[in-house]
């Protein structure tokens, strides 16, 4: 058997946190008022408590900076209207059953407070109790629930506008993950404080209404057991009960009152560094305000008949304290001058710093504000993770990692419009319309489709705006239908691959060695910086990437550039070495595996003069090729790639390694998507097909 000791219970209690056993004990309290007789001396205490639980609860409403700092209000006012309410019914039951003894049959508390306002006339102290009534109910409980209801709506619109800023510093880098986490938490805790104090406010409302129906149940119940149960007559039944009746609502009413008007302090205080005692010091403080009431009560003063003594002592008062505040302003303002000199001579002294210099962002998105929807995830917005799954596919298939794209709100922007962002420069813009679906037309649809007609941001072609329910409809006429966050991440996810190389710099490019360096370190060695520095790399790497070639199989490249750097340190160069290693990787991004490439080739005649043409041209470092002949030869090959495009193929033209890197240079911006392979670039099992060749049609 287990034996208790004393020394053990010792123990136990010793350990025992009592500190949580505050609020327990008050839900008792209150339960035991509701359903035991509590005796007079008892009441007194428990009132005059509740008075100083109030005045507590109005004292830190009035000094604290911002409604979170009192977070726990909500609660607080559940538990001290109940308090109340408790009370009124412990005090009922006491006048009720023993109010035939006397006006201290309540305990001196309610005694006190009856004969001060009723001073020997009943009607005067019904008249007083129903104003305040009337104060609590209609003015202050009334104002403050609205208030409440109105913060409430306009705290929880605001909320996806400071979610977004939140996000949007956190992939900036101006604040981290654990400050992120700290906001939003305080950003939750606003909405749910503010949502509270919507319901809480009806806690007062409920609690003047109960108020007054104590009141009546007092007032009838009394004269009818003062006359029926216990012979009194009727004036000294009226006197006893209406006396104990009044002095127990004002004792009620008075802790009803300072909750009211800490809940209406709370709901109408602006989130400032100050207390409301200093925004109002500071904010009064107007001397020419006070000069103007100061002169007017003056003037009303010398008028025949007014009371001359009031108006023109509080109208000289005024003007002084106007006086004093024009002194004290005059006093702020010259320690703010001191303030601002010093600041300004330590500014001076002090070194500028890189601090002091805001660098771009390598990748944005601004928005318009009425794109803000698509950003907040808490109404189903699906942008953030659209652009998440954008950053995360391309660092797949390009083979680094892609920086974090900043999106922000641009106020300076239409409210439909966004802004692609790259190192500063808006490289591509468009205009969506929230809430209704893109549906593109591809190039053939068997009919139209109502709606707003727009271009695809991303390709250019031809769409139209249409409401959600079309979408099954705008699918069978042929047509391809995308979300509005979908449009926008398409956007940004061409552009980026389009721009690839202006993503990657020494730092992208010493992450790759070092993760190359994980499992071949000795090839990283003796690389860099020995063989090649990492500037040469990290252009080497950009022009794969302008070519359309992945940095995924990173082994190989260096392993070519480790063995080639000898020969060599030219970033062209370099390239051109590294393509034919990659050639399978570059043919297998045309074709699948097995399937034939159809290619274009140029007519052997022309492909020799373009080779004579780039070693006459060796000392400018470009082709140089005469007018006539660049646009037969563009020319040309735009008929044969749309040919083979037509066909579902993919447009190429093979070519002498010689003369690959200068003719691709050229071609890129004259025929679009037109890749330019060199013989050596070809796996020797790759089975090809001639469909093109492409002659000298220059008769000059």
């Amino acid at each position: 058997m287990a034996t208790v000791t004393l020394s053990g219970i010792r123990q136990d209690l010793s350990n025992f946190d009592f500190s949580g056993l505050g609020i327990p004990v008050l839900v008792l309290l209150i339960i035991t008022m509701l359903v035991l007789p509590l005796p007079p001396m008892l009441l007194d205490v428990l009132f005059t408590f509740n008075i100083v639980v109030g005045l507590v609860i109005i004292m830190i409403a009035v000094n604290i900076s911002r409604p979170l700092d009192f977070s726990a209000f909500p609660s607080i006012l559940l538990f001290a209207t109940m308090l109340r309410l408790g009370l009124n019914v412990a005090s009922t039951r006491v006048v009720l059953v023993k109010g035939h003894e006397g006006s201290d049959a309540a305990g001196k508390v309610i005694q006190a407070f009856g004969d001060f306002v009723i001073a020997g006339n009943y009607l005067v102290g019904f008249i007083i109790f129903g104003i305040l009534m009337i104060i609590n109910f209609i003015v202050v409980t009334k104002g403050a629930g609205r208030v409440s209801e109105v913060i409430a709506r306009f705290t929880l619109d605001a909320l996806p506008g400071k979610q977004m800023a939140i996000d949007a510093d956190l992939n900036a880098g101006v604040i981290d993950q654990a400050t992120a986490k700290v906001r939003r938490e305080e950003i939750s805790q606003e909405s749910d404080f503010f949502g509270s104090m919507d319901g809480a406010s009806k806690f007062v409302r409920g609690d003047a209404v109960a108020g007054l129906l104590i009141l009546l149940i007092n007032i009838i119940g009394g004269l009818a057991i003062g006359l029926t149960q216990h012979d009194l007559s009727l004036s000294e039944a009226g006197r006893i009960y209406t006396l104990l009746t009044i002095g127990d609502g004002l004792v009620a009413q008075i802790p009803s009152l300072l909750l009211s008007l800490a809940t209406a302090i709370i709901v109408t205080r602006v989130t400032t560094s100050e207390s409301m005692t200093e925004q109002a010091k500071a904010q009064l403080s107007n001397p020419g305000a006070f000069f103007v009431s100061g002169g007017v009560l003056i003037l009303l003063g010398l008028v025949p008949g007014m009371p001359h003594l009031v108006f023109l002592s509080l109208g000289a008062g005024a003007v002084g304290l106007g006086q004093a505040a024009r002194l004290e302003l005059r006093r702020r303002d010259f320690r703010t001058s001191q303030e601002a000199e010093v600041s300004a001579s330590d500014t001076t002294t002090e070194e500028l710093d890189w601090d002091d210099v805001d660098q771009v962002d390598l990748i944005g998105l601004d928005i318009g504000y009425g794109l803000i929807p698509l950003v907040n995830t808490e109404t189903g917005g699906q942008l953030l993770s659209r652009v998440k799954g954008v950053r995360k596919k391309l660092s797949a298939e390009l083979g680094f990692l892609i920086q974090p794209i900043r999106i922000r709100d641009n106020l300076d922007l239409q409210p439909e419009v966004y802004h692609l962002v790259i190192n500063g420069v808006v490289r591509g813009k468009g205009e969506i319309k929230v809430g209704q679906e893109l549906a593109i037309n591809p190039g053939h649809v068997h009919a139209q489709l109502e709606g707003t007609p727009t271009k695809e941001p991303a390709f250019g072609l031809d769409a139209i705006w249409i409401d959600p329910n079309q979408k099954d409809y705008a699918r069978t006429l042929g047509y391809t239908v995308v979300d509005a966050a979908t449009a926008i991440a398409t956007h940004l996810n061409t552009l980026l691959r389009a721009s690839a190389s202006e993503l990657i710099s020494h730092d992208e490019t010493q992450q790759l060695l070092d993760k190359v360096a994980d499992k071949a370190p000795k090839l990283v060695e003796d690389l860099v910086p020995g063989k090649l520095p990492l500037s040469t790399i990290t252009k080497t790497l950009q022009n794969i990437l302008d070519e359309d070639i992945p940095l995924k199989d990173m082994r190989t490249i260096l392993e070519v550039l480790s063995t080639v750097s000898s020969g060599t340190q030219d970033p062209d160069a370099l390239t051109a070495a590294v393509r034919p290693r990659l050639g399978r990787m570059i043919v297998q991004s045309l074709v699948d595996i097995e399937r034939t490439l159809p290619v274009i080739t140029l007519d052997p005649g022309l492909e020799q003069m373009l080779h004579n043409v780039l070693q006459q041209s060796a000392e400018n470092q470009g082709l140089v090729i005469e007018p006539s002949l660049a646009e037969s030869l563009f020319s040309s090959l735009g008929e044969h790639s749309n040919k083979i495009e037509n066909e579902g193929n993919p447009a190429v033209l093979v070519v002498s390694p010689s003369i690959r890197p200068w003719l691709a240079k050229i071609i890129r911006h004259r025929v679009r998507d037109l890749t330019v392979l060199s013989y050596n670039e070809i796996p020797d099992d790759q089975p090809i097909k001639v469909v093109a060749t492409v002659e000298n049609q220059n008769t000059s």
